[in-house]
């Protein structure tokens, strides 16, 4: 996620500058035809506008149902925020007994497992769709901290918060992050079991764990749902064809006015071109708020700041600091 005020005009440019240079070459290619050979290439504006109307229209309701994703993408991860804190002061304020010194291997074995969780939920959240976009996350040249842990993988940063063989017993099965979570309901029922909670005090903390299961299930559901394709196809070739024409209709209102000349068609065309490519490309990268690109949420930076908030409460030492903002990005 970018984080400073504005993107310059210059990183604009550079995002989307394949569309402005095929576009001014298109539009060279149509005036040096023009001007080489007596093929009427002009065409009415009146109809070539109308189609940029609708175009404009479709490209605006697909850029707003691609915000919706990220926005709510964004929600998730703030409520995941907030039940991750409800969480670790329940356990650490709830749970009463005489061993405090096993009382308190208890509590931070729930925390940290419920760390555990936040990070296989983010690694996740990271693995690649076929519908994704194909930046390759090792060589995010503009975050390298995120680049240097993202290549370790998940294991190093799990094994951190739960043993081996708990490691071992859940990696085998096919979603490690709900597993995760069903050791979570066996220990709160162990809790219970011991004496250790009351019946409203486990009901409570189920609850808490039913919240995290609707959080993580959001968020697979916009992950391993895309944008229908027939919405984002339809974007794509009708933003084609409408620029297809662009030059044939500015060809034939700069032939109209004796002021101006032919060849100022390719700067005008390929300027409009850029714009209604870049439209496009702003809903298509909003559509996969997880995929770790440009725009996305930064779901490493969120999980980072839980752990340290939650590793603070049990008094650790060591704590890991935030994800710095690098060029501008955090991730």
């Amino acid at each position: 996620m970018y984080v400073k005020r504005y993107y310059s005009l210059g990183m604009t440019v550079r995002w989307s500058r394949k569309s402005l240079y095929l576009g001014l070459l298109y539009s060279t290619i149509i005036i040096i035809i023009y001007e080489l050979t007596s093929i009427p290439f002009t065409l009415p504006w009146q109809p070539i506008s109308v189609i940029g109307i609708a175009v404009a229209f479709y490209l605006g309701f697909k850029n707003n149902s691609s915000y919706d994703r990220t926005w709510e993408a964004r929600k998730i991860w703030g409520a995941i925020v907030n039940d991750s804190r409800t969480f670790a002061t329940g356990v650490l304020s709830l749970l009463d007994g005489e061993n405090q010194e096993d009382l308190s291997r208890v509590k931070k074995e729930l925390v940290y497992r419920h760390l555990a969780w936040l990070i296989s939920l983010k690694y996740s959240l990271r693995a690649k769709r076929s519908w994704e976009h194909n930046e390759d996350p090792y060589k995010l040249t503009f975050a390298p901290t995120f680049v240097a842990e993202f290549k370790s993988g998940y294991k190093p940063e799990v094994l951190q918060y739960i043993s081996k063989e708990e490691f071992d017993k859940l990696s085998i099965k096919s979603n490690f992050a709900t597993q995760l979570l069903h050791e979570q309901s066996k220990a709160i029922q162990k809790l219970k079991t011991d004496g250790i909670i009351s019946d409203y005090k486990q009901v409570w903390l189920h609850q808490l764990i039913g919240k995290h299961y609707d959080n993580q299930g959001k968020c697979e559901r916009i992950k391993n749902f895309p944008l229908p394709r027939q919405y984002a196809s339809t974007a794509l070739w009708m933003t084609y064809v409408f620029c297809s024409l662009i030059p044939f209709g500015l060809l034939s209102l700069f032939e109209e006015s004796s002021a101006l000349h032919a060849w100022l068609t390719i700067p005008f065309s390929g300027l409009i071109i850029w714009v209604f490519f870049l439209m496009d490309r702003i809903g298509d990268y909003s559509e996969n708020p997880f995929e770790a690109s440009y725009n996305d949420i930064p779901i490493a930076s969120i999980t980072r700041t839980i752990e340290i908030d939650l590793r603070e409460m049990l008094g650790d030492n060591d704590i890991p600091e935030p994800y710095p903002v690098e060029n501008g990005f955090l991730m």
